[in-house]
């Protein structure tokens, strides 16, 4: 089992950043797909990006040049670096874990992840 566990979210301006950190206990995920995800109220849950084990990334084009996905498997953390945000992108943000990489389009779509973290709120002001 894989706990996750995320932080980093908080109030910001439009035009700011926010780090968030996606902490992993109870296995190591080096080998370990790392998703991102939001959920805005009245939303559906939406795909940001991804995380492969060797670093490698994949984002939606909604935050595609603003956010950036990287990992230190050493600290088990994943963290999604947050840059010209905009109220749009006000929402819950979740970070998810799945075993071994099965493609970029299987890992965009929420259900097949196993291991969620709580979600941390973001909010941006106008």
């Amino acid at each position: 089992q894989v706990q996750l566990v995320e932080s980093g979210g908080g109030l910001v301006q439009t035009g700011g950043s926010l780090r968030l950190s996606c902490a992993a206990t109870g296995r190591a995920l080096s080998s370990y797909v790392i998703g991102w995800f939001r959920q805005a109220p009245g939303n559906d849950r939406e795909f940001i990006g991804t995380a492969r084990s060797g670093g490698s990334t994949d984002y939606a084009d909604s935050v595609k040049g603003r956010f950036t996905i990287s990992r230190d498997n050493a600290q088990n953390t994943v963290y999604l670096q947050m840059n010209s945000l905009t109220p749009e992108d006000t929402a819950v943000y979740s970070c998810a874990a799945v075993l071994g990489y099965r493609g970029s389009f299987y890992h965009r779509e929420a259900r097949n992840y196993n291991f969620w973290g709580q979600g941390t709120q973001v909010t941006v002001s106008s």
